[in-house]
Parts: C-alpha cells; sequence; structure tokens
C-alpha cells in the first residue's frame, strides 16, 4: 500500500474516533470533566515526558563518553519526539498510544522492531580506498619548472 494512502487513511480515521471517543465520555462523565481530563492527560504526558526524555539524553552521553554510538538512544529520541506530539494532542486514542510509547521497554521494543526492518552495511575500508582512487580525478605526481635551474 502506497504511503500516501497510509497517511490519507491515519489523518482521515483518527480524528473521527478522538471526536467519537470525546462525545461517549463527555456524556457519560460531563463536559467539565472531560476538558479537565485532557488538560490532566496533558499536563501528566509532558512531566512523563521530560522524565524519559531527560533520561534518554542521559544515557546517550553515557554511550557518547564510553565511546559507543548512542543508536538505540537517538531512536528512541525520535519516539519520544513523536509522543510529545500526541500527548499534547487532545484526544484520549492518542494519550494512550502516547502513554504506551512512554513505557521504556515498550519504547525499546517499538525501536528493536524498527531497526530490524532496514538493513546496515559495513563498508570495508580497503573496498572505500579503492574506490575513491578509481573515482578520484586527481592524479598525483610532481612538477618543476626547466627555467628555474
Amino acid at each position: 500500500m502506497p504511503i500516501f494512502s497510509i497517511l490519507f487513511i491515519t489523518f482521515l480515521t483518527i480524528p473521527v474516533l478522538e471526536i467519537y471517543l470525546l462525545i461517549n465520555v463527555g456524556s457519560a462523565i460531563g463536559a467539565g470533566y472531560t476538558i479537565l481530563l485532557v488538560f490532566g492527560t496533558a499536563i501528566l504526558g509532558a512531566y512523563l515526558l521530560r522524565k524519559q526524555g531527560l533520561s534518554t539524553f542521559a544515557r546517550a552521553q553515557n554511550s557518547l563518553n564510553n565511546h559507543e554510538v548512542p543508536a538505540m538512544e537517538m531512536m528512541e529520541g525520535l519516539i519520544l519526539l513523536l509522543t510529545g506530539a500526541l500527548l499534547l494532542t487532545p484526544g484520549f486514542f492518542t494519550d494512550v498510544v502516547g502513554f504506551l510509547c512512554l513505557i521504556p521497554m515498550a519504547r525499546q521494543f517499538l525501536v528493536k522492531k524498527l531497526i530490524s526492518k532496514f538493513t546496515v552495511i559495513q563498508a570495508n575500508s580497503s573496498y572505500m580506498q579503492e574506490q575513491a582512487s578509481t573515482e578520484s580525478k586527481t592524479i598525483e605526481g610532481e612538477f618543476w619548472r626547466d627555467d628555474e635551474k
């Protein structure tokens, strides 16, 4: 399925689902409590997001200090960025998805699934040097002018 179709369906169904849930919750507990619940989840989500973000940043710094590539932490940071957008969007469905992404084990599971979809190729350094020398337009050598001697 093309990515445009997936995005179109997503951006069409999520707002409809959010409106449906807001109406049902509002009719069950009242409009005032529904609004308080939406604001409460946004505030709680922002607080938890800040804690998780700082924790992920500290782990990334620790990896860098150990001369390791913080690939997992970088991917988690991207997921936390999307989580922040989900938690600040008014609605219950996006809040549930956002809160699930705040659970470190769930987030790491998601990162591992995403990473497994991609192939990482490590280039051989001698192959890279050979390719660079064959593609290069630079000719090494020495020259001098005869009239300077």
